[in-house]
């Protein structure tokens, strides 16, 4: 089992940026692909952004040229940045990661973006 703990974020306003931080413990050997989601409420979840195990990045389009992921293997931590914040970037943030065939998600940190 890997533990995903995110955080980060705190207290945002409309135009900061938005830096979370996620760290894997327990089982992190062979860790592929991890990256980030999130959900506003009454929204389905949905892709921000994932990186493989060897750099190679995915970025929702909606979020392009606004937002980069990166990791640190050595720390198994994994790295979100949205720039320019808005209000309808309000969501609960979600670390999630691969590891042969199986999903993993963190608890989550809400973001609230307020008007």
């Amino acid at each position: 089992q890997v533990r995903l703990v995110e955080s980060g974020g705190g207290s945002v306003q409309a135009g900061d940026p938005l830096r979370l931080a996620c760290t894997a413990s327990d089982d992190v050997f062979e860790i592929g692909r991890m990256g980030w989601s999130r959900q506003g409420s009454g929204k389905e979840r949905e892709l921000v952004a994932s990186i493989t195990a060897v750099g190679v990045t995915n970025y929702a389009d909606s979020l392009k040229g606004r937002v980069a992921i990166s990791r640190d293997k050595d720390k198994n931590m994994v790295y979100l940045v949205i720039n320019h914040l808005k209000i309808e970037d309000t969501a609960v943030y979600f670390c999630n990661c691969r590891k042969l065939g199986y999903a993993y998600w963190g608890q989550g940190t809400q973001v609230p973006v307020p008007s």
